[in-house]
């Protein structure tokens, strides 16, 4: 199969698997269903793109390089600090007594968004561990739309206006806590 078969092939599992999520998530009223599906929509291109025939480029694996590794490093610290941003959230909003409140305790005391945070670093994860590759340079549009589109778009700015309208304490959290890169927060 040729690389572009390869990736059509990539392309219209990826549409379908997401078409399932979207019409289970129109289904539930709940679109946060589809968070949970990124990472393991990864894990499943990987395997099956070894298991189309000529899905798997080469037929020696290519060298590990540092490149790869710091890339790997990157993604699990991405993949680690947004788990446990959900986590630390979830648990906050399953306590009655929080409804109303700002969660800045944990990973939200250094961010406003530890979990888009986490999300960034797992895209430039897989930016390096692609870039290590020939011509994997070119990936570069994908980790720095998506840290746009967190910044910009669909993330930060997007929650941040109906945070700021429904919380009265938001206001001083943000004044005190880094929007996006975990910092110390100002006293």
């Amino acid at each position: 199969m040729t690389v572009p078969a390869v990736a059509l092939v990539g392309l219209l599992a990826a549409l379908a698997v997401m078409t399932v999520v979207w019409l289970v998530s129109l289904r539930l009223g709940d679109a946060s269903i589809v968070d949970a599906c990124w990472g393991p929509g990864f894990a499943l291109l990987a395997w099956g793109y070894l298991l189309v025939p000529g899905g798997a480029p080469g037929a020696r694996p290519p060298a590990v390089t540092a490149t790869d590794v710091a890339g790997l490093a990157l993604f699990g610290a991405g993949f680690a600090f947004e788990a446990a941003a959900d986590a630390q959230l979830r648990r906050f909003k399953a306590s009655p007594g929080h409804r109303g409140k700002v969660l800045d305790t944990g990973l939200w005391r250094y961010t406003r968004h530890p979990n888009y945070f986490g999300d960034a670093l797992l895209w430039w994860g897989l930016y390096l561990m692609a870039a290590s590759a020939r011509g994997g340079w070119r990936t570069l549009a994908s980790p720095a739309l998506m840290t746009f589109l967190l910044l910009r778009v669909s993330g930060v700015t997007l929650l941040e206006r109906g945070l700021r309208s429904s919380k009265p304490a938001y206001a001083d959290y943000a004044a005190r806590t880094s929007a996006f890169l975990p910092w110390f927060p100002k006293r």
